[in-house]
């Protein structure tokens, strides 16, 4: 599993032993509030409000919280300005760089995200340079030893799941952004147990980089990641395992 995919599960695994329970919470509230003044406040029929609520359930945010976060959206409640804002770029090594942030000060989070890329051998980019790379789709792992592989073909591909491919201990299971829930609802009603599942940016291209490049990019992913303004950071790197694991332990 080299590369982002990689990446991104050494990170849900750190999240859920991180500390710093505050800024996770400001993150997923700013992601609710954003996602219902741009869908409404039903979840039901906005899949990108329900992804949102469903991670903050997976951090045990109380529901009275959540339920705020989505009255300021729709506007019920008063509440800060929030704006929703992307930033394009290179890493080390050519990398492109995907990172969307939320920001009640877009100077003050611009200067900020520039500095982090130009700190670690990037560079920010124009609007479009490198959006093209990534397309959206919905990612579900599976721990291989949880499931019958020809069962959890079945089920999810029953469901209107698009792929399915084994990636070291897991099934990768690869969505359409708006079949994700439905089909994540199936795979749990068919008792097979979600190690994890979310909406991402897959790259359609991917950079290989080792030696310094790799640590000097990871670094920068995860100073970017670690920015309270910052919700998602997405790359196109391709980095050996090792060295994946080597900076996830460091």
């Amino acid at each position: 599993m080299s590369g982002h995919s990689k990446w991104h599960q050494i990170r849900h695994k750190k999240a859920k032993v991180d500390a710093r329970k505050g800024q996770i919470f400001t993150k997923l509230i700013r992601e609710i509030v954003i996602a219902a003044r741009e869908g409404g406040g039903d979840p039901e029929s906005n899949y990108r409000l329900r992804h949102a609520i469903d991670a903050a359930k997976a951090q045990n945010m109380p529901w009275e919280n959540i339920e705020k976060a989505i009255k300021r959206g729709t506007g019920e409640l008063p509440g800060q300005t929030i704006e929703e804002v992307s930033y394009e770029g290179y890493g080390p090594g050519g990398v492109a760089i995907l990172v969307e942030a939320a920001t009640d000060n877009k100077n003050r989070t611009t200067s900020e995200i520039r500095h982090l890329f130009s700190k670690y051998g990037g560079n920010l980019g124009t609007s479009g340079c490198v959006a093209w790379i990534f397309h959206q789709k919905g990612i579900i792992h599976i721990q291989k030893d949880a499931v019958d592989e020809e069962k959890i073909f079945e089920v999810a591909i029953e469901a209107g799941a698009e792929d399915i491919t084994t990636e070291g201990d897991y099934y990768e299971i690869t969505t359409d952004p708006k079949s994700f829930h439905s089909v994540k609802q199936a795979i749990e009603e068919a008792g097979i147990p979600v190690e994890e599942a979310s909406l991402t940016k897959i790259p359609q291209t991917t950079v290989k980089l080792e030696g310094d490049k790799a640590h000097s990019l990871l670094k920068l992913m995860d100073a970017l990641e670690e920015h309270p303004d910052v919700q998602n950071v997405y790359a196109n790197f391709d980095i050996p395992d090792n060295i994946l694991m080597e900076a996830s332990e460091g």
